[in-house]
């Protein structure tokens, strides 16, 4: 079955554009609210990154989600949006000054801190404000995750974080120091991972963190466990919001906290990814001498994913009724690699038919580019058109 657009809307608008789904947005964050709420003290942050349009932004502040932000520019897009300071938290390996600065003065919830480098500057810049700053630190589990190699952050080998080995000095030197106050510790094994499994593999190896500090006579508040949780790319229609259940309830059976600490998700993808769609025009069926193209006018400027990951996305004819034929869906970019889909069954396919890309609500636009001097697209909620 063919998602649910409004097609003739479509045919005014320049393409290529996003268009995301508001409605299916909002009973996305209806279901993330149910589930959070039958657990005690569980915590939501919307992950910026995902999906910064504004107006996407707007709906989910409005829906009573925090905002975990990578980026100073990502902590002014909440900001703006609507997200209360006192419900952002901000991680990242690389922050600058300015960006640190910025969450001091916005008196941002916490900094998930990700080095003793890091946290010493984050002390110097609340000192010379005279003000204390709230952190977590960052630590790295070492929990391989079933997912893309680019997309897992909880290994060992990836950037992210802080050693094991070295969560108590990093403990001993942040609570030494006077312009910071240790909240809580913080965790992030990758990208969407649909195996439950891995997360109950993270609950693990926090619970013996847990024991760690005990012994060592350390409580803290809180616990962030990031997000992770994948989409369903192949079924967009049928699996249209993601498994909360399964997953709120694997920490809810796993994990034990200790009486009083709030447990904190920072979920992207699985918020927006379903909601939104690339929208495209076909340009020109190309035959070739072993297959036919279908040369539709996004690229991988506007949708970087299939290139980059190797992604899959549905891809849909939304005005065609026609016999299924197979195509290559390729776009206009001076590159091998804008190709979105091989051997895709699709009705059959005509200049200025419109295809939909699916599922791209999540690091679509976000991650759109401006290469061979193109246009950014366009994002329209429902209520736009």
């Amino acid at each position: 079955m063919k998602g649910k657009f409004p097609v003739d809307k479509f045919q005014h608008i320049e393409t290529p554009f996003y268009y995301y789904d508001s409605e299916l947005l909002r009973e996305t964050l209806r279901a993330i609210n149910r589930e959070t709420a039958k657990h005690e003290g569980y915590v939501m942050h919307y992950a910026v990154k995902a999906n910064a349009n504004p107006k996407v932004l707007n709906i989910i502040a409005q829906a009573g989600l925090g905002a975990d932000c990578v980026s100073g520019g990502e902590i002014r897009a909440a900001l703006s949006a609507g997200f209360p300071a006192s419900k952002i938290v901000y991680a990242g390996v690389g922050k600058a000054d300015w960006e640190i600065n910025l969450g001091l003065d916005r008196d941002i919830a916490c900094f998930n801190v990700e080095s003793i480098a890091e946290l010493e500057v984050i002390d110097q810049l609340a000192r010379e404000r005279d003000k204390t700053a709230r952190i977590a630190l960052r630590i790295n589990p070492d929990v391989g995750a079933h997912t893309h190699a680019k997309i897992t952050t909880g290994l060992a080998e990836n950037k992210f974080g802080i050693a094991m080995c070295d969560m108590k000095d990093a403990i001993d030197t942040a609570n030494a120091m006077q312009n910071v106050n240790l909240v809580g510790l913080h965790f992030h094994i990758g990208s969407q991972i649909l195996n439950m499994g891995d997360f109950a593999a993270l609950c693990n190896r926090i619970n013996d963190l847990q024991k760690q500090l005990e012994r060592e006579h350390i409580f803290l508040p809180s616990i962030n466990v990031g997000g992770g949780l994948g989409v369903d790319y192949t079924h967009p229609n049928r699996v249209a919001i993601p498994d909360f259940e399964s997953y709120f309830g694997t920490y809810a059976r796993l994990l034990r906290l200790r009486p009083g600490q709030t447990l904190h998700f920072e979920l992207g993808r699985a918020v927006v990814a379903q909601c939104g769609s690339l929208i495209t025009r076909t340009l020109y069926v190309k035959q070739g001498t072993a297959k036919q193209f279908a040369i539709v006018d996004a690229g991988m400027t506007d949708l970087i994913r299939p290139a980059l990951y190797q992604a899959y996305h549905k891809i849909e004819n939304i005005t065609s009724d026609g016999d299924i034929q197979t195509y290559d869906v390729v776009g206009p970019i001076c590159e091998s690699s804008d190709v979105f889909g091989k051997q895709v069954d699709l009705n059959l396919t005509r200049r200025g038919d419109l295809i939909a890309l699916r599922s791209a609500g999540a690091y679509g636009e976000i991650m759109a580019s401006q290469y061979n001097c193109r246009r950014l697209p366009k994002g329209y909620i429902t209520e736009d058109l």
